[in-house]
Formats: C-alpha cells, sequence, structure tokens
C-alpha cells in the first residue's frame, strides 16, 4: 500500500528533515506517527501527497512510484490519498453538503452520483441535519466531521489524517476518533500524525515514533512512549 524506501529529505536551507526512512504499511492499517515538534511527521507526510519532493529514495503507493510521476499526474496520486487537517480548511461561503460535493465535483462526478453518495457520507459521519448548515454555524467538532466526510468522498484508499484531534476538546476528540476507526474498519488505510498521548495510548495500534528525522520505533500495539519494564527490586 505505502512503501518508503532510503527516504531522505533535505531542505534548500540545509536543514535535514528526514534521514533514511523505510516503512511499509500494508492495506488496512491504522498507523499513528509520533514525535516531538520538528521530529519529521509533517515532512513525510507531505512525501506521500508529493507536496514535498524526496532528496533521496523512493515512494510507492499502490506499487506506483510517485517520486518519478510527472507534475500532470499529481492530481490522480492525490485522488487515491484522503487528507484531514488540524484547522478543517473548510470553504465559509459553502454548506456542508456542498463543502462535500465539492470534493467530488473537482474530481468531475455525474451530478446523480454526487446526489447519491453525499448524503451517504454525511450520514456515516453523523451530520445529516447539519447539511445545509455553514461552517461557522457549527462546532469544531462538527468542521472536523465535514472535513473528514470531505476526505473520502472520493473512496480514496487511504487517508492521512494531521492532528485532526488537536484544536478539539477531549471529548470531542473521541468523536472524531471513533469516525475514524469506524471508517478503517471498511478497509481505509489510515496514518494519523499526533500528538494526543491519551488517544494512542489507549487504541494500542501501530506506532511509528520519529526522532530527528529518523524512525527510533516501529511497535505494534504500541502506546505514545516505549513501556520501559520496572526492573526495581523490592526488599
Amino acid at each position: 500500500m505505502i512503501k518508503l524506501i532510503s527516504v531522505s529529505k533535505e531542505y534548500d536551507n540545509g536543514v535535514k528533515a528526514l534521514s533514511d526512512i523505510n516503512l511499509e504499511i500494508s492495506k488496512g492499517e491504522f498507523v499513528f506517527l509520533v514525535g516531538s515538534s520538528g521530529a519529521g511527521k509533517s515532512t513525510l507526510t507531505k512525501l506521500i501527497l508529493k507536496e514535498e519532493e524526496v532528496s533521496e529514495g523512493s515512494i510507492y503507493l499502490n506499487e506506483l512510484d510517485i517520486t518519478e510521476v510527472p507534475n500532470r499526474r499529481i492530481p490522480y496520486i492525490r485522488r487515491n490519498v484522503g487528507v484531514v487537517f488540524q484547522d478543517f480548511r473548510l470553504l465559509p461561503n459553502k454548506t456542508v453538503y456542498e463543502n462535500v460535493a465539492f470534493a467530488m465535483e473537482i474530481v468531475g462526478a455525474h451530478p446523480k452520483d454526487i446526489r447519491r453518495r453525499v448524503p451517504m457520507i454525511l450520514s456515516l459521519v453523523n451530520l445529516s441535519r447539519k447539511a445545509s448548515s455553514f461552517p461557522d454555524q457549527l462546532s469544531g467538532g462538527e468542521q472536523q466531521r465535514v472535513s473528514i466526510a470531505r476526505s473520502i468522498i472520493n473512496n480514496p484508499p487511504v487517508l492521512i489524517a494531521d492532528e485532526p484531534t488537536g484544536n478539539l476538546d477531549p471529548e470531542t476528540a473521541w468523536d472524531i476518533m471513533r469516525a475514524l476507526v469506524d471508517i478503517n474498519g471498511r478497509g481505509t488505510t489510515i496514518v494519523m500524525a499526533t500528538h494526543a498521548r491519551d488517544i494512542v495510548n489507549s487504541m494500542k495500534k501501530r506506532v511509528i515514533t520519529l526522532e530527528n528525522g529518523r524512525i527510533i520505533r516501529d511497535e505494534q500495539k504500541g502506546g505514545y512512549e516505549l513501556e520501559v519494564p520496572n526492573t526495581e527490586k523490592h526488599i
């Protein structure tokens, strides 16, 4: 599904954001990317989205080496990867329905398909009653669910979530996580960059830890930090 081979990224200012990353994510996985700010999480997701170019190495998406893809095919790649951002990025002058429908319109979907699919996806994220509302009439959690609906409306096999709960209160954050788990359960591969320790520790999914641009831990059913066994002796 996603495969990175010896991937490095150095920016023009000399900052080396990633160094020799080797990573494979299988279809249907739910993976957390964790690490301190500047560890390389955002750069890694931008490379998968082809928003940035690798300095060295190769990235495969569904067996296609996207590092070799010409610019004219970038829109095709991005149709296969949905994205959820921390700041929602909704169109303020469009309703919930129109925001989600717009993602289908820009890829040339037939109006009949849009009318059929948008209500179905809004129901999936529990927003059917908000279809006619504008973003400024919604709570933060509702806006994020619109963002999720928009990101999956075209059935991408991969969903990148960049700090999707970062601006939300704990209860709302868990609502968003339940929506993402439901989407993952339907077969979508999810890669989520986050600082939310409680969520990572509770969900026990695969956890990949980055530090100074390198993968220092890759653990199945992991927590935010590596658990160190208590070796203290009691007398």
